[in-house]
């Protein structure tokens, strides 16, 4: 029996009643010309989810936005008015009418007018006492309309304000971006903590951290006072393995005036922080959390000052040559001292 020889498109199928059905290639779109890029790329997106089996997760996906964006202009679309893809305004089609008078409206102007830095808050205060009754919302928008139709203008800002004298260093400067920081000794940052061992009973510490060897000098006291501070410069040549030729300050008032004429005698630099920079003390500032979590929070000494002050001295020769250090490579900053060549 002869095979029959017609060909099988690709494209063809049976309907339900049995008859063959021929797929016709589909049609190109016709677009607007005035339909803008963003309204074709939503028609495009359209177009491929109907192609691949109405996907919202395959569509989301292969044009880069979320399955609600898909599901946004799914709705919206219509296929006979495609400008339905257009962005259209957002603003509410009712919108809230004014409910206040016009006196309201005049008193807030009056107030307004006569305290000009005082805000919606201040003012409503005001008119309550004067028995106009508005809540702040309403007399910021009062005074919004007021500006936006020009019936009240703000007064010019004068530049009035009294300028601080500044306290002029004989001696300190800004550290110099040149200056070499390469041996210990090079810049020594210097700080205060505040000690409060009991309700009431505030200490002060001098905290001083070498920055290359990490090596600490700690020294409590009652008071942090510029004679206090200088005393502080004596530790430092009894305690610090090696000569000190600089050190950073903050703008604190211990460390002027005494202590500043003290490190221009020993020929110390001394360099003044700018206002308002702890990021640039960054080693002394993590010194003294050092010092407060494994020293202050854990220590057993007497609530006395003569108690502490031995306990911190004990404190820093563990800190200096028992404590690894993590900067250094585990070191601490007696051995990396040592491995330099530096007598301890």
């Amino acid at each position: 029996m002869a095979k029959s020889t017609r060909s099988r498109s690709p494209r063809r199928g049976r309907g339900l009643t049995g008859q063959v059905r021929v797929a016709m290639p589909r049609q190109p779109r016709q677009v607007p010309p005035d339909l803008s890029r963003a309204a074709r790329r939503r028609l495009a997106m359209i177009d491929w989810h109907a192609g691949h089996g109405a996907n919202v997760s395959l569509t989301a996906r292969h044009f880069g936005v979320g399955r609600s964006t898909v599901y946004r202009w799914l709705a919206r679309y219509d296929r006979f008015r495609l400008e339905s893809l257009e962005d259209h305004g957002s603003a509410p089609r009712r919108r809230r009418r004014p409910t206040w008078t016009i006196d309201e409206v005049r008193a807030v102007k009056a107030v307004r007018e006569r305290y000009p830095r005082w805000g919606k808050d201040k003012l409503r205060v005001l008119l309550r006492r004067a028995g106009i009754s508005l809540s702040v919302s309403m007399v910021g928008r009062i005074l919004a309309r007021l500006r936006r139709s020009g019936e009240l203008r703000e007064p010019a800002r004068r530049r009035m304000s009294v300028q601080q004298r500044r306290w002029r260093r004989p001696y300190a400067i800004r550290k110099p971006v040149d200056w070499p920081i390469e041996r210990p000794g090079d810049l020594v940052e210097l700080d205060t903590l505040d000690i409060r061992p009991l309700p009431g009973k505030i200490w002060k510490q001098f905290t001083a951290r070498d920055v290359v060897s990490r090596w600490d000098t700690v020294e409590l006291g009652r008071r942090a006072t510029a004679s206090a501070a200088a005393a502080v410069l004596d530790r430092l040549a009894e305690r610090m393995p090696f000569p000190v030729r600089a050190i950073s300050i903050d703008n604190g008032s211990e460390f002027m005036a005494e202590f500043e004429a003290a490190c221009q005698t020993r020929a110390i630099a001394l360099f003044v922080l700018p206002p308002r920079s702890p990021k640039l003390h960054g080693a002394v500032e993590r010194a003294n959390r050092t010092h407060t979590e494994e020293f202050y929070e854990v220590t057993t000494a007497e609530p006395e000052l003569e108690a502490f002050q031995l306990e911190l001295r004990a404190w820093e020769t563990v800190y200096n040559t028992i404590r690894p250090h993590q900067a250094l490579g585990y070191l601490t900053p007696a051995e990396y001292l040592a491995s330099i060549g530096v007598d301890v």
